[in-house]
C-alpha cells in the first residue's frame, strides 16, 4: 500500500500542462512552517531547490498567478521515471515527482513491456545519485520488468553452444594428470587403493558451474512471472516460453549465487545475460533512487520496427539511423558532425525519409502554446533538411507523432521558383502492441500512394 504522503504528484508523459496545484493547498500538506502570505516566494525557492532533479526527468514547472491565488503547474517531456522533493521551508525531504507512461491499462508498465519485448535492442533505465525514493520501492521499475529482459537474454544464450572447462577430480587406473598425492598417500595402504590415483582433469561439458547459476537466476525470475506480481497479460504471454526454457536447462541444476562473475573469455551474448542476471540478484538490494527512461528512444524503436515489417511486405531496403556526414576544413565545437534520421524507406526511384518524435503535439491538436509551434516547427524542418538529401523534385517524409488513435495528414510545401514539391506526411501512431497491424496496413496503403506519384 503507497502512503499518500510518499507522492507529491504523479503525472503521465508529453503533458503539456497539467492541473494546477494551488500554493495554499501545498502549504498546508507540505510546506506547513512556510508564510501562506508569501507563499509564492516559497514556490519559487522550492523550483530552485530542485532544480537539478526537475531538469533530470524534464520536467518544467511553471507559476501561476500571485499572493494568495498563486499556483504551479508542470510540463512532462518524453521521459517517465520518480525524483526525490525537498521542501521550500525546511529543506527536508518531502514526497516524489512521478512521471508515468501515457497508456490507458490499469498497470503503468504492461504495454510498455510488450513493446520493449518485440525491439531488438535493450532499453535501459537511467540513474542519479541522489536522496532515497520516499516512495521506496513503489515506483522504481518493477522486478518483473527486469526478468522479462533476462528471459530475453537467456534465449539467445540457450541457443549458443555454452560449453566450458570444468576442472574435476577423477579416480583412475594410473597417474595420468594432476595427482593429488597427499590423498593418494592416505589411501595408498590399503592393497586395493594402490591402483586408484586422485586425479584432477579439464573436462568440458555444457553441465559447468556458471550456467548452474545462471539456472538459479532463472528460477528466480520465473517465480516473478508467474506471481501476482506481474500483470496478467504478462504472464500469458510469457508461460510458454518459461516451459520451454525449463526444458532445455532441465539438466542444469540450480546452484545459488549472489554475483555471477565475468570473464574476458565470455562471448557477448553470454556477458549481456549475466550482466541481467546480477540485475536480478542485486534488485533487492538496491534502494530506490532518482530513474528515468526516455520514451523518445522506445517511440524510435518502435517506429523502426513496424516500418521493417511494412518493407519486408512491400518489397525494398529500410536504413535505420543512417548518418550524413559532414565535411568541412574545421568543425566548430557547437557544429554537429552528421545528421541522422531515424530510418530512409528505399524502393527504386522512391525515397522516403522517416522520423519519429515523442511529443505531445498530436495531445494538444488545439493547444496554441509557443512550445508546441516551436517543437513542431523544429521537427518539421528537421524532416525537409533530410528530404533535401532526394535528388527528386517531388520529396516525401513521414513526420510520426504518438497519438490516441492512429491518424495522418499531408501537407504540401511547393517552391514557386522551380516548382520542387516537399511533402510531409504527419502520421500518429498508438504506442501500443495491438495497434501494430492496423498501422501496417495503413503505412503500406501511403508507401503505394506516394509510389504512384508522378516524380522528376
Amino acid at each position: 500500500m503507497i502512503n499518500n504522503m510518499d507522492v507529491f504528484c504523479e503525472i503521465p508523459c508529453l503533458t503539456e500542462y497539467s492541473k494546477k496545484f494551488s500554493g495554499i493547498v501545498l502549504q498546508k500538506k507540505w510546506f506547513k512552517s512556510a508564510d501562506k502570505r508569501i507563499i509564492g516566494q516559497y514556490l519559487q525557492k522550492f523550483i530552485t531547490y530542485n532544480a537539478k532533479q526537475f531538469d533530470f526527468l524534464g520536467v518544467q514547472p511553471f507559476i501561476v498567478g500571485s499572493d494568495q491565488n498563486v499556483s504551479i503547474a508542470f510540463r512532462t517531456s518524453s521521459f517517465i521515471g520518480s525524483i526525490p522533493l525537498r521542501a521550500s521551508d525546511t529543506g527536508k525531504q518531502i514526497g516524489d515527482f512521478v512521471v508515468t507512461p501515457r497508456f490507458s491499462g490499469q498497470n503503468r508498465y504492461e504495454d510498455y513491456i510488450e513493446i520493449l519485448d518485440l525491439l531488438d535492442s535493450e532499453i535501459n533505465p537511467q540513474i542519479i545519485d541522489s536522496l532515497p525514493l520516499a516512495s521506496g520501492k513503489n515506483f522504481r521499475p518493477p522486478l518483473y520488468l527486469e526478468a522479462v529482459k533476462y528471459v530475453k537474454a537467456l534465449e539467445g544464450l540457450i541457443r549458443l553452444n555454452w560449453r566450458k572447462f570444468d576442472n574435476v577430480e577423477k579416480t583412475t587406473q594410473e597417474p595420468s594428470g594432476q595427482v593429488n598425492w597427499k590423498k593418494y598417500f592416505n589411501l595408498e595402504y590399503k592393497v586395493e587403493n594402490r591402483l586408484k590415483f586422485p586425479v584432477r582433469k579439464n573436462i568440458l561439458s555444457e553441465y559447468h558451474s556458471e550456467y548452474s547459476e545462471i539456472r538459479y537466476v532463472f528460477d528466480i525470475c520465473k517465480k516473478e512471472l508467474l506471481s501476482a506480481n506481474t500483470p496478467l497479460r504478462i504472464k500469458t504471454t510469457f508461460r510458454s516460453r518459461l516451459n520451454f526454457i525449463e526444458e532445455k536447462l532441465y539438466y542444469h541444476k540450480p546452484v545459488q549465487t549472489t554475483n555471477i562473475s565475468f570473464k574476458y573469455s565470455d562471448n557477448p551474448i553470454v556477458t549481456n545475460c549475466k550482466k541481467q542476471a546480477n540485475k536480478i540478484l542485486n534488485f533487492s538490494l538496491t534502494d530506490g533512487t532518482a530513474w528515468k527512461v526516455d520514451f523518445s528512444e522506445v517511440f524510435e524503436k518502435f517506429v523502426q520496427h513496424i516500418f521493417k515489417q511494412v518493407t519486408k511486405e512491400v518489397g525494398g531496403q529500410l536504413y535505420t539511423n543512417y548518418k550524413f556526414q559532414a565535411r568541412t576544413n574545421k568543425f566548430y565545437a557547437w557544429e554537429l558532425k552528421h545528421i541522422e534520421p531515424d530510418a530512409i524507406y528505399q524502393k527504386r526511384n522512391l525515397i522516403v525519409f522517416i522520423d519519429a518524435k515523442y511529443k505531445s503535439n498530436l495531445y494538444n491538436k488545439f493547444g496554441i502554446s509557443e512550445q508546441l509551434k516551436d517543437d513542431h516547427r523544429h521537427d518539421l524542418h528537421q524532416i525537409m533538411s533530410y528530404s533535401s538529401f532526394d535528388k527528386t523534385s517531388s520529396k516525401n517524409g513521414f513526420l510520426c507523432y504518438p497519438s490516441e488513435t492512429l491518424e495522418s495528414k499531408t501537407i504540401k510545401f511547393q517552391n514557386g521558383i522551380n516548382e520542387v514539391t516537399n511533402a510531409i506526411t504527419i502520421i500518429g501512431i498508438p504506442l501500443k502492441k495491438e495497434n501494430i497491424h492496423e498501422i501496417k496496413i495503413h503505412l503500406i496503403n501511403e508507401i503505394n500512394r506516394i509510389a504512384k506519384l508522378p516524380s522528376n
